[in-house]
Formats: C-alpha cells, structure tokens, sequence
C-alpha cells in the first residue's frame, strides 16, 4: 500500500513538472507580439567558404567550430500569425524552416532584400518551379532592385511564373507589413553594381531596431549613425571586417566595410546604454569575431558591445 502511495506521488510531481515545462515554453513563445529572430551571421559566402585553406575554414572540416549561415533575420508578428524574411540568403532553405518553428502558427508573408549582393538575394531561385514552386510570395526591394528582378533571368521567370510579386518600396518611406510590424528603408553606400542598398529600421509595437549589414564606411553616409542608433532599442550592424590586416594580399579599398576595429572607436564614446544596443553581425569568414571566446571579441564584449547568433531572438 505504501509503495503505490510513493508511486501516485511520483506520477503527480511528474505531470506538475510536465504542465510546467509546458507553460514556461507557451509563455516563451506567446511572450511579445512581434519579434525578431536571428537567423545567420556570416557574410555573403557563409562560413566555412568554398576551397578556403586558411586556418579558420580548417577549423571546421577538424570539426573544431560549427558552421555559419548567411545572414538573414526573420520578423514576427504573433498576433496576426504574420512572418517575414529579411534577405533571401544561399541558406534560405533551412532559414525558412527556421522561421516557421519560431512560430508554427505563423505564414511567412513575404521576403524583405538589401541588395543585390549574392548572399542577399540568390536564395530566391528555391521560389522557383524547379524547388518551391511558391504562389506569389511578396518580395520586397527597392526601385533598382525590382528592376534588376525584373529584367534579368532567372529571376524574371519567377515574376512571369508569379512564383513572386515584386512589391518596390520608397527611402525613408514607412511601410506596414502586418498589424504590429512597420519598415523603414534607407539608403547607404555601397558597391551598387546592380542595385540600390538600403538598411531597414523594423518597429513593433514597444520597440525598434536597425539592421544595416552593408555599408561601405559609417562617414560616407549622409546620416549620422549615432543619430540612427538612438531612436531604436537594438542595432545590428556590419561587422564584416575585424580590421585591415585580414584579407593579406586584398586590397580592402575594393571591398570597403566599416571595421570593427573603427566601429569600436567610433561607438564606444557613447554612454553604456547605447553602446548596449549594438550587435555586430555579417562576419567574414575570416573574422576572429565569430569565435566566443576570442580574445579581441572578449575585449569588445567587456568595452559592452555585442555579437549576434544565430538563434537570437528579440522583442520589439
């Protein structure tokens, strides 16, 4: 008699740990109406890279680091069931179902595009009758982005095909995208050989953020960047680059990016609060940054600042 005691006991403890699990992953999921999630950090060619020899892509085929998909955010809206795509990377496929597990009772939407850079939009072949097979997802870019999609195969035949609808939206024009989610576009400098590009601020409903992953210098933009990072609660910036030394043999004036090292400089003469609100992401393969417990990362992290994972997620 005893013995079934103890184990009605037992039975009871397990199903009030079991219903708490439960409780504690709805009350995760279901927290803030809108969200942004993190859903690769490296730049354009991800990490490892094809036939790179270095020591850092060495590092991964030793099985010493993981790798690193291309960077791409997801954007949520939890009470209209609404999601949406922040750039169509080379890893679009396992990104895509990232971003449905985020939210299972969500439909991605459409998909937003910096630029026409590899890593930002090349994924959108996976749209196409030979992969998806996708019925009018809305992509949406700006001016000479639409055009370049417009004009030039493959892309144009998921326009004819309407395996997409090409949505082209306004500089510093706001746009609603779901009852809880507002975009901004904005313009910067960088290698446009093909397009336009932009950063995009993201605004829900208690707060904002700014992604800018391209961006040849901070001071050839015609904004102040410290301006920018002050009216959102998080920044996601270029962080493509450590410093100069680390392309030996490239010359780093054709691939200009603002330097961690430089952005470190610049940034850390603003209060805790707004130094806080940086997260360096596009990493470079070659990038120590990428690496936790590296010893320039560890002194940025001390000095406050941030570097985005995959994985991340954010209210706003």
């Amino acid at each position: 008699m005893k013995n079934k005691y103890i184990i009605l006991i037992l039975a009871l403890v397990i199903a009030s740990c079991q219903n708490h699990t439960t409780q504690v992953k709805n009350q995760r999921n279901t927290a803030n109406k809108a969200e942004i999630v993190v859903l690769g950090i490296a730049q354009d060619a991800g990490y490892p890279q094809i036939n790179c020899e270095k020591e850092c892509c060495r590092a991964y085929w030793n099985g010493e680091r993981k790798a690193e998909k291309v960077t791409s955010l997801g954007l949520i809206d939890r009470e209209s069931k609404k999601s949406f795509l922040i750039e169509a990377t080379p890893d679009i496929v396992s990104q895509w179902q990232a971003l449905k597990e985020h939210c299972t009772d969500c439909k991605i939407e459409g998909i937003l595009l910096t630029h026409a850079h590899i890593g930002h939009y090349s994924g959108l072949v996976h749209l196409g009758r030979e992969a998806m097979g996708a019925h009018k997802i809305k992509v949406f870019a700006m001016p000479r982005m639409v055009e370049f999609l417009k004009s030039n195969g493959p892309w144009n035949q998921l326009v004819s095909l309407e395996n997409i609808v090409l949505v082209t939206l306004k500089g510093d024009s706001q746009i609603n995208m779901s009852p809880n989610i507002s975009v901004k576009a904005s313009l910067v400098p960088h290698r446009d050989e093909f397009s336009e590009t932009v950063g995009f601020t993201f605004s829900g409903p208690e707060k904002s953020a700014l992604f800018i992953p391209d961006i040849d210098k901070w001071e050839k933009w015609e904004k102040d960047v410290a301006k920018e990072i002050a009216k959102v609660n998080y920044a996601f910036l270029d962080g493509t680059f450590y410093d100069e030394n680390e392309l030996p043999g490239r010359n780093m004036s054709e691939i200009p990016h603002p330097f961690i090292s430089e952005s470190i400089m610049r940034f850390k003469k603003l209060n805790n609060q707004e130094i806080a609100k940086i997260w360096f992401i596009h990493f470079n393969h070659t990038n120590q940054m990428m690496i936790k417990n590296s010893e320039k990362r560890l002194s940025a992290e001390n000095l406050g600042f941030n570097f985005a994972e995959q994985g991340l997620t954010q209210g706003i």
